[in-house]
């Protein structure tokens, strides 16, 4: 097999895109959409996490049954590119209307919002497990495999910098709400158009993404008839390769710590550092600290491997958090350096990308099945999970006496300052744990990859 062993510049910024649209599409949601349901729809803490609970849970299965479609896909376009090609608009749509105030109130309410948030979870279930897949079929070298995955998540550290940067300006400029010092507030048609406007993009950069990455090695990697195999039988072969399990726990662990955190970090800057003109500050912080993170990926992980390297990064990352728990200043110089300390364990999906395409070889070594589509989604599948478990934090808000649209009292802020920056911080020690029963390094990945070339595999020997 010719496998390539440099990454070509076009292979990695159409694979970049991919995740930019990614981005332009989940940033919304994941950082303004607990706000925009308490502050601008007015629900409550237990329907929301009712809400994000079930989304969550029907993605956590929607996300293998999706692997399984795009695996069986067989098209002139590919077997993953077709769903970068047709899904996008209707994941414009469906963002659209998870930030739409309906005119109805009740169980009517409660019940449109998360059938569009739903709606919106199972588009990007399509586009992102795709795009996820996509990446071991257009490369097969591992070291290129960590490329591109760094290149994926370069493209989410430079739009996550602009968009923490221009979506709350943004907001507020379409809105014309404003509080007692005439200061401007974000209300509905602030956050509509927001979305409007990212959504759009995100469709063409999609696009951009499936012209430019040509899925080279699928034939060769898949060189008989697609095996026809039950959706259940698919899970228990999965769930034998270990190296995947792992990494997938500690995927769900992590994404719990960031996602968790991401989901209230705006209720912590606008009612505990002192209001949403710290939001923009903090973002980008975060993002350029993501993007320097990000970009050390490739040299770390060769000098250090892939999980050492991931380990480190997460001990520099709960030493932000923990500094910004013991100081919730309003400083701007202590909150954008605590604030990109913590972000700099944010390269670790970078490195999970690469982990994922490693455990695919090692599971077709070991049990001689090659399913990019189901691989990728068990790393989206523990995404979600974890956001489903992370779906009763805003009852947690109410727990420790959040109360939307006013002055916090000194025990909330103390408890919205715990749940920010401390209990991540722990969660992220513990996600660990997993990462040290994981074993591929290079040199492993390497011999397997020779075995799998030389058509060998594990009863083999």
């Amino acid at each position: 097999m010719n496998s390539q062993t440099k990454t070509e510049p076009k292979l990695m910024i159409g694979y970049g895109l991919g995740e930019v649209g990614c981005q332009l599409s989940w940033y919304m949601i994941n950082s303004y959409l607990n706000i925009f349901y308490t502050d601008i729809v007015g629900l409550s803490g237990a329907v929301i996490s009712t809400i994000v609970l079930i989304a969550r849970v029907w993605d956590a299965i929607n996300d293998p049954m999706m692997g399984q479609i795009a695996d069986r896909t067989n098209t002139r376009w590919g077997r993953f590119r077709p769903y970068l090609m047709f899904g996008p608009p209707f994941l414009a749509i469906f963002n659209i209307l998870t930030f739409t105030v309906f005119p109805v109130q009740g169980m009517t309410k409660a019940i449109l919002c998360a059938v569009c948030y739903i709606g919106a979870g199972m588009a990007y279930t399509v586009c992102s497990i795709s795009y996820q897949a996509m990446l071991n079929v257009i490369a097969v070298d591992s070291r290129v495999r960590q490329v591109l995955a760094t290149a994926r998540s370069t493209g989410a550290s430079i739009i996550g910098i602009i968009l923490s940067m221009v979506a709350m300006p943004l907001i507020l400029n379409f809105s014309s709400a404003t509080n007692e010092a005439g200061e401007k507030m974000a209300d509905g048609h602030g956050y509509f158009m927001a979305t409007v406007i990212f959504s759009i993009v995100l469709i063409p950069v999609f696009w951009a993404c499936a012209a430019m990455c040509k899925e080279t090695y699928l034939d060769q990697l898949h060189t008989g008839p697609v095996e026809k195999t039950s959706f259940l039988d698919n899970m228990k072969g999965l769930f034998a390769n270990d190296q995947l399990l792992m990494v997938v726990l500690a995927t769900v662990l992590g994404t719990i710590c960031v996602t968790g955190r991401y989901g209230i970090l705006v209720f912590h800057v606008i009612y505990v550092v002192g209001g949403p003109q710290y939001i923009a500050m903090m973002f980008t912080s975060m993002t350029v600290g993501q993007l320097v993170s990000t970009l050390t990926v490739p040299w770390g992980t060769r000098v250090f491997g892939k999980r050492n390297y991931m380990l480190i990064l997460n001990g520099i990352m709960c030493a932000g958090f923990v500094a910004l728990f013991l100081n919730p200043t309003n400083n701007p110089v202590y909150l954008i350096g605590a604030s990109f300390v913590g972000s700099l364990g944010f390269g670790a999906p970078a490195i999970c990308y690469g982990m994922v395409g490693d455990s695919l070889e090692y599971g077709d070594w070991k049990l001689g099945k090659r399913q990019e589509g189901l691989a990728a989604s068990m790393l989206s599948f523990g995404v979600k999970l974890a956001t489903a478990l992370c779906a009763p934090v805003v009852i947690l808000l109410e727990m420790v006496g959040y109360v939307p649209n006013v002055e916090q009292t000194e025990a909330a802020k103390a408890g919205i300052n715990f749940m920010v920056n401390m209990l991540p911080a722990i969660i992220a020690v513990i996600s660990c744990i997993p990462l040290i029963f994981y074993k591929l390094d290079d040199k492993r990945v390497s011999e397997i990859r020779s075995d799998l070339e030389a058509g060998k595999h594990k009863w083999d020997k």
